[in-house]
């Protein structure tokens, strides 16, 4: 599995003459004459004297890794179907990398997730339904977005049948679009993974409350979830800041990441490839 990201193009591109700074010395032949006489060798048509080739040089630059601020085709994306999300969070979670979140001009590319199960010491499931957790025991692919220590909004993607109590976190994303809206409601005027590498940070890009708990995600217009490519290699660790869980589910390897991205929260050292 992976999170089949992006590869660099070994093509070069070609430039045109008013680019070329090698123009100078580019061999361009000059035209033929009618009077000019052939050794015929094949077919009548191979008689007429050709147009004049220009040729360009190729770039010695290779063309550099697609940035968070590429334009991506929205036009062909599609939303994806609430059935996308019945099923365990544990196979949801790496699905849902490398698939967009978009919310009005704010597009983000989801890099980093953690799964949370039913039975699962550090899932909100384990205190039953409350005002709080209700919307993690709602249907599939619906928005829980809870407070955490007073100061993060921190968004989870609901997973499973309804009243599972199962959800994934969102734990990074890389910028697609609308980076300065983003960056003001971040109040970081930067383009370094520092922007999204973290839940709280997400959710502040995104500029989510608690009200955006139970909007169905699967639907045009609000907040929603758009189908993006798989990433190439995907990264397992453990799940970050739940040592108040039980031993087997504090070391579950239920943290994934698009490998080889550099918008990743920390601890990155505990990541490994998967199997």
């Amino acid at each position: 599995m992976q999170l089949r990201a992006m590869s660099l193009s070994r093509s070069l591109p070609a430039t045109t003459e008013s680019s070329n700074p090698f123009v100078s010395f580019c061999y361009s032949p000059t035209a033929m004459t009618p009077t000019k006489r052939f050794k015929r060798t094949g077919s009548r048509n191979s008689l007429q004297p050709s147009e004049p080739v220009r040729k360009t040089r190729r770039s010695l630059r290779p063309k550099p890794n697609p940035s968070p601020q590429s334009p991506i085709p929205f036009g062909k994306t599609k939303t994806l179907h609430r059935d996308f999300f019945l099923i365990d969070a544990l196979d949801l979670a790496p699905r849902l990398l490398g698939k967009f979140l978009r919310r009005e001009d704010v597009v983000l590319q989801i890099t980093e997730v953690e799964a949370y199960r039913p039975n699962d010491s550090a899932c909100h499931g384990r205190f039953g339904v409350t005002s709080r957790t209700a919307p993690v025991f709602g249907p599939g692919g619906h928005a829980y977005v809870y407070l955490c220590y007073g100061l993060h909004m921190m968004l989870n993607i609901v997973a499973d049948k309804e009243g599972a109590g199962a959800a994934v976190l969102i734990r990074s994303c890389a910028p697609i679009s609308g980076l300065d809206v983003i960056q003001q409601r971040r109040g970081l005027k930067t383009e370094k993974p520092i922007l999204l590498t973290g839940p709280g940070k997400v959710g502040q890009a995104l500029g989510l409350s608690t009200e955006w708990s139970n909007h169905p995600l699967y639907t045009p217009g609000g907040l929603e979830l758009l189908d993006g490519p798989e990433p190439e290699n995907i990264l397992v660790g453990p799940r970050v800041g739940i040592q108040y869980a039980l031993p087997e589910h504090v070391n579950a390897l239920w943290r994934f990441a698009i490998a080889g991205t550099p918008w990743i929260s920390a601890p990155k050292n505990t990541l490994r490839p998967a199997l």
